[in-house]
């Protein structure tokens, strides 16, 4: 194939989870599961949100482990907005909503969604630095694929999350920041 695929800008680093009930999922991965710590972020909102391609001040709270290598991440829509959570929770929707993966050019990225047809669903700054961008991809389970740029201190951030869960000894399962 000349044309350059999804896959090829990165591998997968992330599944994410939009739950019916947040606190349930967090005692399911942790205690049924054994992923943690959680790294508990709450009300969050992405400067410039932009769901197809209309405002959207959508407010919410996430939660971060890693199993491996694999981060997992639980998301709670706390207001109305319409955004990609919140129409994943009208729908009556459960299980994976997306997959992530980070590029260090996301207008590389971009133009490799446009080629391969999929739609911007919703887009943000993050605070600290780094844009997103969830594309449609039109099929499969959950079909949102967020694609992320961030900066180096999240990047190194992520890293030392993820040593604290390989160090995990089960204590402390949820831990709140910021």
């Amino acid at each position: 194939m000349n044309q350059p695929l999804i896959s090829q800008l990165g591998p997968v680093m992330q599944l994410a989870f939009v739950p019916k009930d947040f606190d349930a999922a967090l005692r399911h991965w942790t205690e049924t599961m054994g992923v943690g710590p959680f790294f508990r972020m709450e009300r969050i909102r992405l400067l410039d949100c932009r769901y197809r391609g209309e405002p959207c001040d959508a407010e919410f709270s996430i939660a971060l482990a890693y199993w491996g290598d694999v981060q997992i991440e639980l998301i709670e829509q706390h207001n109305d907005a319409p955004s990609i959570y919140r129409r994943w929770r009208d729908e009556g929707r459960e299980g994976l909503h997306h997959v992530c993966i980070t590029v260090s050019d996301l207008a590389h990225a971009r133009r490799v969604c446009a080629q391969a047809g999929v739609r911007v669903e919703q887009e943000g700054q993050v605070a600290g630095g780094g844009e997103v961008i969830y594309v449609d991809t039109g099929a499969g389970p959950g079909s949102l694929v967020e694609i992320i740029q961030l900066p180096a201190a999240t990047l190194d951030f992520f890293a030392s999350m993820r040593e604290a869960c390989r160090a995990w000894d089960g204590s402390d399962p949820v831990r709140k920041l910021g």
